[in-house]
């Protein structure tokens, strides 16, 4: 996709990708939870690690986050934030048939996690996701082709 970067996550991002983080998930959070912005904030804090993140790039400009574990038995979505005011312009559909692409040629599945509430499962079923595991709260969805354990 032109113009489309990913750039390495460095301390100085996290305030970003926190914002990031609470653009794109608290509707979908406080449905569920309630937002609690002290726990998140401090949650976050805690956890963010910059190695294990990306910043999605659109022309200089810094649009999302994007992390995919690369796990002994399979590739894993772990985060796919993109600030709404970019989302519907092919950035997700691209990064996600970039890491599709990815686990066809190492022969491994490709998952991800998402709230059962959260419309992006319509992007991921368009891309050939199913519905594998669940819970009350999170979908766990497997790319195609789908790989039986």
């Amino acid at each position: 996709m032109r113009g489309l970067t990913l750039r390495p996550a460095t301390e100085e991002d996290e305030e970003f990708c926190y914002l990031v983080l609470k653009t794109t998930m608290r509707s979908y959070v406080d449905q569920i939870w309630g937002w609690d912005e002290s726990w998140q904030r401090t949650y976050f804090g805690s956890r963010f690690d910059p190695a294990q993140n990306q910043v999605i790039v659109l022309d200089g400009v810094d649009v999302g986050v994007f992390s995919v574990e690369e796990r002994e038995d399979e590739l894993f979505i772990s985060r796919l934030y993109i600030l709404p005011a970019y989302q519907r312009r092919g950035i997700g559909t691209h990064l996600l048939q970039s890491v599709l692409d990815k686990g066809e040629k190492l022969k491994l599945p490709v998952r991800l996690q998402v709230l059962v509430n959260n419309p992006a499962r319509q992007l991921y079923e368009r891309l050939g996701f199913q519905r594998t595991e669940g819970t009350a709260t999170h979908i766990v969805m497997t790319g195609p082709p789908l790989v039986q354990e």
